[in-house]
């Protein structure tokens, strides 16, 4: 059983080697454990800390691409570096190395594909009260589009068995952790929470400028991932509304009319509900056609991890040749149950 650990890096030359630290040597049930960096376009000396501290993996990108490319190249790259299992890892030291051991034991115990890293927000000092609520609320958002159990849906701590990254693919260029999820609801994928402790913040999210265009930014990424999986449901229900609305006007009219048919009166409603009835249709065939677009979609996610799963089964000496940006170390792996085994 292999575990490959990866940490975005944009950035994270004063974190990095405190974060390689507190990472886990050993860990039961596990045969080999590997880290990757996913250097996103640095500008400090990242990639040659992580040479110098022993990092097994170093995947760059010449430009700053923003964490969802980060996280996907990541664990594709992972994938073929032949994991069974992935811990996505912040490189700012927030999460806690020693919770790796608890966060992948529902992976192993086969109880679960994901498994996310709750860091019960509430408890956390550094956040406000405002954004508490928020996190609180948009966790049971994310819980109502997408019909999974995540108390933490914005928390980057998780691990993924090799089922899980097959069948998860990112299309936001912002943040990877609630599209994720509602794709999780749609593959069939199970989802496992364990709560966490986080470390003390050392410097502010890079992620967003401020609460607001955190709000407007991760609304997108919820609504459009809802509607990109279930466009009749999102385009449905808004032709059904003007349908509605355009019959009750023409009724409207229609009551007027019998009750007086000498005056014209209430013109105006049978022309705005005829309209309305109108655009109804209109947005009924492009509910239809977005279905399918979705139908193409899932087809294309599927072949996609099709690719993956062939390309898996590459020798790993052909990897860092096959992807250009990937440079593996001369760093040797830690050799998890043979260490415990010495030990005992």
């Amino acid at each position: 059983m292999k575990l490959l650990i990866q940490i975005p890096c944009y950035n994270e030359e004063q974190h990095l080697a405190e974060t390689f630290a507190d990472l886990p040597r050993e860990i039961p049930g596990i045969d080999q454990i590997e880290v990757l960096i996913v250097n996103d376009g640095s500008t400090d000396k990242t990639v040659a800390v992580a040479k110098e501290i022993g990092v097994h993996h170093i995947l760059s990108f010449t430009t700053n691409r923003g964490l969802s490319a980060a996280f996907m190249s990541g664990i594709d790259t992972c994938y073929r570096l032949g994991a069974d299992i992935v811990v996505n890892f912040d490189g700012d030291n927030q999460y806690k190395g020693e919770d790796i051991c608890r966060l992948i034991r529902p992976l192993l115990e086969s109880r679960a594909d994901i498994v996310i890293g709750d860091r019960q927000t509430n408890t956390i000092q550094s956040f406000s009260p405002m954004k508490k609520r928020l996190q609180y609320w948009g966790s049971k958002l994310v819980r109502g589009v997408s019909g999974m159990d995540v108390t933490d849906s914005t928390s980057g701590f998780r691990a993924l068995n090799r089922k899980a990254i097959s069948k998860l693919f990112v299309h936001n260029n912002f943040t990877y952790t609630l599209e994720t999820i509602i794709q999780a609801g749609n593959a069939g994928l199970s989802i496992e929470n364990i709560k966490i402790e986080t470390n003390s913040s050392k410097r502010k999210s890079r992620l967003f400028g401020s609460i607001s265009e955190y709000l407007r930014r991760n609304g997108l990424v919820i609504f459009r991932s809802y509607a990109m999986y279930s466009p009749m449901k999102v385009f449905g229900s808004l032709a059904a509304l003007f349908f509605a609305s355009g019959v009750i006007l023409c009724l409207r009219f229609l009551f007027y009319f019998i009750s007086n048919p000498q005056v014209s009166s209430h013109i105006q409603s049978l022309q705005i509900g005829t309209g309305l009835v109108i655009i109804s249709f209109v947005i009924a065939l492009l509910a239809l056609l977005a279905d399918l677009s979705a139908t193409n979609r899932r087809l294309m996610e599927d072949v996609l991890g099709r690719v993956r799963n062939i390309e898996s089964v590459i020798e790993q000496e052909s990897v860092s040749r096959s992807v250009l940006e990937l440079e593996s170390t001369t760093a040797k792996s830690w050799d998890s149950d043979k260490a415990i085994d010495q030990r005992q």
